[in-house]
């Protein structure tokens, strides 16, 4: 039996506590999960798993060795026959401790506590899923940054404007700064005209108000 913790027992004496142990392991083994309080499902983890250690080994020194802790020969015979062979490549952590709150009465944490019984994937498996999915995630990316630049230069731009340029600088022949979030537009030399980024350029006031713009702070701040 593992060392057990500090503290007091779960049972009244050392003998008490391991049968209580063996009978817990015993039924874990025959139902594969069972509801008990965090603290002894903590003390039933280090049992049950040396008791599977025991059964992959599969010999009848193992055998007599588990049978010596559980007495049910049912019980041991689906230890060694099924949940033994089950977890043949799986090179520890047999149980698994889910926490489910407190007991109604005296407010005892409970958890369930369950055996492990999912197929293991090997290393390679993983690394190859891993290298999949890193090599499929630029392909994704790709067409998505693609669809915005494909949706700008199908936009059609109202007459008598032009896109941005790089540079930032006004298109020649285009003066006029126009807002789209606003709808307005400034004309050079007045109030916002040096502060303003412009999402689009005009040629005239005219055609800025065409394509729905309206004068920013009114026609008199843009003259």
């Amino acid at each position: 039996m593992p060392t057990p913790t500090k503290g007091p027992r779960l049972g009244g004496s050392p003998t008490h506590e391991r049968l209580m142990l063996n009978n817990l392991s015993q039924q874990l083994f025959e139902h594969k999960r069972i509801t008990t309080t965090v603290t002894k499902a903590k003390r039933l983890r280090p049992v049950a798993e040396r008791l599977i250690t025991f059964a992959k080994k599969g010999d009848l020194a193992a055998r007599r060795r588990v049978l010596r802790s559980l007495t049910d020969k049912s019980v041991v015979h689906e230890l060694f026959t099924v949940i033994a062979p089950a977890m043949a490549e799986r090179p520890g952590g047999y149980t698994r401790i889910t926490k489910i709150g407190n007991r109604k009465g005296d407010n005892a944490p409970m958890a369930v506590i369950e055996l492990v019984m999912e197929p293991v994937a090997s290393k390679g498996a993983v690394a190859e899923a891993t290298k999949v999915a890193a090599t499929a995630a630029p392909a994704e990316e790709a067409p998505a940054a693609a669809a915005p630049a494909a949706e700008a230069t199908s936009t059609e731009l109202p007459a008598g404007a032009h896109a941005p340029i790089e540079s930032g600088e006004a298109p020649e022949g285009f003066e006029i700064k126009g807002n789209s979030g606003s709808m307005k537009y400034h004309v050079p030399g007045s109030r916002w005209y040096a502060n303003t980024q412009a999402e689009i350029w005009f040629d005239t006031k005219e055609s800025a108000e065409a394509a729905g713009y309206a004068p920013a702070g009114g026609a008199a701040a843009q003259t």
